[in-house]
């Protein structure tokens, strides 16, 4: 469905995207994860037909989507901007979105019923848009791009501020329209979105996409790597407390993140194992003056990937399946 082959992409004489290849089969879907400024976006307009490669090639369905207007109508493209008018309600909104995709007039009421239908919006069908939750803002966005019955679905960041209920509505959507047999492409920073959602992930570092593959097979080899260790802290350790942290082998969550806050997180900084359990190590930790609240031992996920692939030099864990030794209440 897409086959993009050694692009490359300048804009401003910044180079955006450095001899970039992807697929996407229909039936699946592929989240980009990668830091903001990594060309994820841009990436995602090259296959909307938005941008146009310096070199290589992009083809949604064999042809160029940026020349072919036939391979943009099967393309449906959800910003991680609201794009919508905020004083239309919903049902407006997508009459006036059929109307500029060309669709006939005689057409357009059937596509926004359906639309609706899909995306569980029916309901505020009848009030403004920038009235709505920002849950349904969203779904009314996606609503908007399946107007024309996409072959392709590009997303990027459609569940960015939402609540869990938008955010479990919004994937069980995601989930039906690969059934239905649509491509997705995804953008998103949130790990357990991607775990939950996609079949194959690509990380996006620098303009290009370090690494690749389909995320069962990659989360299977990172799990049998020993599990990791991470220190919450009560309160900013000082100089001999950090000093401690250090020696036992954890940095702060937050290094290589510039201008970042004093971590209250640290991270084990190898894949290693500690030789004590949890609550071995917070109370060896606490009598070397170190102010741990909890000792997580976690299982290695998509996180753990992402750091691998991007920070290979101080990879870390990620988030999964804790078990926790907490400070006595």
């Amino acid at each position: 469905m897409v086959e993009v082959a050694g692009a490359t992409l300048t804009l401003g004489g910044i180079r955006i995207l450095d001899r970039v290849d992807l697929a996407l089969a229909p039936r699946e879907i592929l989240a980009l994860l990668g830091p903001n400024g990594a060309g994820k976006s841009s990436l995602m307009r090259l296959v909307a037909g938005r941008l146009v490669p310096d070199s290589g090639t992009v083809r949604v369905g064999g042809a160029d989507p940026f020349r072919r207007g036939a391979a943009r109508r099967t393309i449906g493209w959800v910003p991680q901007e609201i794009a919508l008018y905020p004083r239309l309600t919903v049902a407006e909104n997508l009459s006036v979105f059929a109307d500029l995709i060309g669709l006939p007039r005689r057409a357009r009421a059937a596509s926004v019923t359906r639309a609706l239908d899909r995306t569980g919006t029916g309901e505020v069908a009848g009030r403004p848009v920038g009235q709505l939750s920002g849950g349904y803002q969203r779904r009314v966005n996606i609503a908007a791009s399946l107007l024309g019955e996409p072959r392709l679905i590009l997303l990027d960041e459609p569940t960015q501020g939402v609540d869990l209920a938008a955010r479990t509505a919004i994937h069980a959507l995601l989930g039906r329209l690969r059934s239905e047999g649509a491509g997705i492409l995804i953008a998103t920073h949130d790990f357990a979105e991607a775990e939950r959602l996609a079949d194959r992930v690509a990380f996006v570092g620098s303009g290009r996409i370090v690494r690749e593959g389909p995320l069962p097979a990659m989360l299977a080899r990172i799990r049998s790597s020993p599990p990791l260790h991470e220190v919450a802290l009560t309160e900013v350790p000082d100089r001999a407390a950090e000093a401690a942290l250090r020696r036992a082998g954890f940095v702060p969550a937050e290094a290589g993140i510039a201008d970042a806050a004093p971590a209250l997180v640290w991270r084990a900084a190898m894949r290693v194992g500690h030789s004590l359990d949890g609550a071995a190590l917070l109370g060896r930790l606490r009598g070397q003056g170190v102010p741990a609240g909890e000792v997580r031992v976690r299982a290695p996920g998509l996180e753990a990937l992402y750091r691998e692939a991007l920070e290979p030099a101080a990879p870390v864990q990620a988030p999964s399946l804790p078990c926790i030794a907490r400070a006595a209440r």
